[in-house]
Parts: structure tokens; C-alpha cells; sequence
């Protein structure tokens, strides 16, 4: 009898181990799933082919540039490395002014030239790869499911979740509303790319609010983004007239990196009538002539992001 009793107590405490290690291993496999594992939902054409049926564009003059400029005949490219504060509240960050004559050259790329979640390569290999002079990280749209993606005319996600941004056709930027604005209005006011990330950090010239307690996601671990972190944002002086900022941080004596609140009075100070915050800490990163030009979490090492905002070479 007791022999009988020990092996049911046995038999059972092995069920309660294969339950809780099956239950693991399902817990497991969904943040795997969830976090890491590709899922391609559209495979995208890259920007460089070029088709029989598409417009070959070509410079009528010879490109200038340098180590931290650039022009052609249609636009020019100037950026500066500032350096503000010391010892642990010394701020490093990296400063774009670009100006388009003609048309808006701005364009955004997918990684791995497909879209969809977790599907991540480092900026600077995004941008080789569409020839690019220029480039910033993007929204990381990658990381979420939700949010407003228009990438090139194309509605790629229309799930209204936050504040986002949209780049029109003629050269301007316009913050709004996801759940407020659709995305055929969008399309319809000429719309070619949107940004889901924020938050909206100028608009119509002043400070857009109080960024205390701001929150991005709803995802797990997620947490107010006002403390000083590095920063990657997008503004707009006047119209085909862009600053794009970043913001370099986490290295002691070398940039903590910025708050929000500090980063918006940044924009405004370099006059942006409109500015938005996108993804920052890890993925911040500048490429400017086949070089990343920041310091990615005082490392120099780049993370994979899902996409990329950039100007092509003429």
C-alpha cells in the first residue's frame, strides 16, 4: 500500500513538472514569436531598381561634398556635431539642415526590403543598400502591430493607435491624430510617408505639451520615454526646408543624451515649426557617406531597426 501511495505521489509530482515546463516553453515561444522570429507580410520592391517603365533622374551638375556636407542641384545637405554641458551632464548630438530646391527627395526604406515584424538590419546597411547620402533610423514600426504605415503612397498598416506624422508630396510635414485623420484623407491630401512613434514634439511653432509621462507603447516592459535617452527626430523649418536631430547618450562624460522636454526646445530653438520624436536609445544613428557619423549608445555599435528615413545620391 505505501509502495502503491509513493508512486501516485510520484506519478503526480512528475504531471505538476511536464505541465509547468509545458507551460514555459508556451510562454517562451510566444515572446519568441512576438519579439524575435521574422513575419514577411509584404515583400517591397527597393527604391534603387530601376524598371522600363520608371524615370531615370539624373543630376545636371556634379555633386559637392565632404566629410560633413553635401550638394547638388537639388539638394544640400550641412550637418554639425555639437557638444553641450561636461563631465556626466555633457549632451552630444548631431545636427542635419537639408534643403530640397526642386522636389523632396525623402524617402524611407524597409529592411531587408519586405515588411513586416522583427524584420531588422543596422541603418547603415539599409542605406548602402538603397544608395543613400544620407539616412536616419525611422519608427521601428517593426516592433508593434499597431500604428498608421504609409511608406511611399502605399498603405502598408491601419491600425489608428497614437499621435503620428505624415510627409506630403510638397515638401511639409503634418502631425495629427491617427484616430482622428484616415488614412484615404491621408492619401488624399498627397500624403507619401508616415511615421508612428512620437510624440509630436513642435507643432505650428511652439512646444507641443507636457512630456512627463509620455508612453509609446503597449508592449511588454513598456515605460515612460521622457528620462534622458538618445534621441532620433525629424523637423520642418518651412516647406521642402528640414533639420533632423541626434542625439547621442548612456556614456558618462560623453552625452547622457536628452529628455524629451529638452529635445523639443532643441527643435524649436533651431527654429522647426514642426517636430516629432522618433525611435531613439539603441537605434539612434546618423549615416552620412557611407559612414555612421553618431557614437550608437556610446558603443559604436548600430541595433537593427525595421526601417529608414534617407536622401539618395543624384
Amino acid at each position: 500500500m505505501i509502495i502503491i501511495f509513493r508512486q501516485r505521489k510520484r506519478t503526480k509530482l512528475i504531471t505538476i513538472i511536464a505541465i509547468c515546463l509545458l507551460i514555459i516553453a508556451a510562454i517562451l515561444y510566444w515572446l519568441a514569436n512576438r519579439y524575435l522570429f521574422e513575419h514577411v507580410e509584404v515583400v517591397v520592391a527597393p527604391n534603387n531598381v530601376v524598371t522600363q517603365d520608371s524615370p531615370v533622374k539624373q543630376s545636371t551638375s556634379q555633386a559637392q561634398s565632404d566629410d560633413w556636407n553635401y550638394k547638388d542641384d537639388n539638394q544640400t545637405i550641412s550637418i554639425k556635431q555639437v557638444q553641450t554641458g561636461s563631465g556626466a551632464d555633457t549632451i552630444t548630438y548631431f545636427v542635419a539642415d537639408v534643403t530640397f530646391n526642386n522636389s523632396t527627395n525623402l524617402l524611407t526604406a524597409f529592411a531587408k526590403n519586405a515588411f513586416g515584424t522583427n524584420i531588422i538590419e543596422n541603418t547603415s546597411t539599409i542605406a548602402a543598400s538603397n544608395n543613400a547620402v544620407f539616412a536616419i533610423n525611422g519608427d521601428y514600426y517593426g516592433f508593434r502591430n499597431d500604428g498608421v504605415i504609409i511608406r511611399g503612397g502605399t498603405v502598408y498598416r491601419d491600425e489608428p493607435a497614437r499621435d503620428g506624422l505624415a510627409l506630403l508630396s510638397n515638401g511639409t510635414l503634418q502631425a495629427y491624430n491617427e484616430e482622428e485623420i484616415s488614412s484615404q484623407d491621408l492619401l488624399a491630401k498627397e500624403t507619401t510617408n508616415t511615421f508612428s512613434f512620437g510624440p509630436i514634439l513642435v507643432r505650428d511653432g511652439e512646444i507641443a505639451g507636457d512630456f512627463s509621462a509620455v508612453q509609446i507603447d503597449k508592449n511588454f516592459g513598456n515605460r515612460s520615454i521622457q528620462d534622458a535617452n538618445p534621441r532620433t527626430g525629424i523637423g520642418m523649418i518651412s516647406p521642402n526646408h528640414f533639420v533632423f536631430v541626434v542625439v547621442d547618450g548612456r556614456k558618462t562624460n560623453y552625452s547622457r543624451g536628452m529628455t524629451l522636454t529638452e529635445f523639443a526646445n532643441l527643435f524649436h530653438e533651431l527654429g522647426a515649426t514642426e517636430a516629432y520624436n522618433l525611435d531613439g536609445g539603441g537605434s539612434s544613428t546618423m549615416y552620412f557617406m557611407g559612414r555612421v557619423i553618431n557614437n550608437p549608445l556610446g558603443k559604436g555599435n548600430e541595433r537593427g531597426v525595421s526601417d529608414i528615413i534617407y536622401i539618395p545620391k543624384s
